[in-house]
């Protein structure tokens, strides 16, 4: 059985769903059509009043990741991450560490530092990156339980923008690589496992779709299909065109 293993923790599903942009009340149906076991959240829709908090729409036996969205330095992403312990959120967090307000890139190196807090206290650590190698093998230094590259900025629906260089990191970085931010379709993400990433997260392209349930249904599946064709490796590419059926013979006769 092909189980993903994330922070010391088993789950079936590689589909991660973004929270933000959806009505509430979809998101326990997005979650049964998707089938994931991970929901992210921003931790300034968490309120204590319980009748007012997003959690109380996540369903019970979904893993909550909630992330740092908000924070523009490293100081400020450990506050959040923190406070979400407090709140009952748990210890998985992905750090959004983000000053540029025109692009929304997040700032690696202000990441690294999150990372390097956060794990020494326990947390398993998810930071969200522009995809850079360097960067990459820093925060598996610092104790991240995975590598959250960007495929395209965040809420664009471009696509696997960045292939390249994540294929690096999926190459190189022995711990989980999760695309995150920029799919715009299905098959972004079937792409994106087919490369051999670990999982993949979605938000925008889903809230934005006009039917949320079945757009969320459809990268469900399509996160399966990717990861069936990764393991069982891709057919061979040829320059010339290759007979699927032999060109010898016509309905029983022989060449002589």
């Amino acid at each position: 059985m092909d189980k993903f293993i994330l922070g010391g923790v088993e789950f079936e599903s590689r589909f991660i769903m973004g929270s933000g942009k959806f009505d509430p009340e979809l998101i326990s149906a997005c979650v049964d059509e998707a089938k994931t076991q991970i929901v992210t959240l921003a931790l300034r829709r968490v309120n204590k009043d319980k009748n007012e908090s997003i959690i109380e729409f996540i369903p019970k036996n979904v893993t909550l990741l909630p992330n740092t969205s908000g924070a523009r330095n490293a100081d400020e992403a450990v506050r959040i991450a923190r406070l979400s312990r407090e709140l009952g959120c748990g210890d998985f967090v992905k750090i959004e560490v983000i000053k540029d307000s025109k692009y929304l890139f997040p700032d690696n190196y202000e990441t690294i530092k999150a990372t390097q807090i956060l794990a020494k206290e326990g947390f398993k650590v998810l930071p969200y990156m522009y995809p850079d190698l360097n960067v990459a093998r820093e925060l598996a230094q610092a104790g991240a339980a995975a590598v959250m590259p960007l495929a395209a900025p965040i809420g664009s629906n471009k696509g696997l923008i960045n292939r390249e260089i994540i294929q690096i990191l999926v190459d190189e970085i022995k711990l989980p690589i999760i695309v995150d931010a920029g799919l715009g379709r299905p098959s972004d993400a079937c792409l994106a496992m087919e490369m051999g990433c670990a999982a993949v997260m979605v938000n925008t392209a889903i809230a934005t779709s006009k039917d949320i349930r079945l757009m969320a249904m459809a990268f469900g599946e399509a996160v399966k299909a990717g990861r069936n064709a990764y393991l069982a490796g891709l057919g061979r590419v040829s320059a010339k065109a290759d007979a699927s059926s032999p060109l010898t013979g016509f309905l029983g006769e022989t060449n002589a």
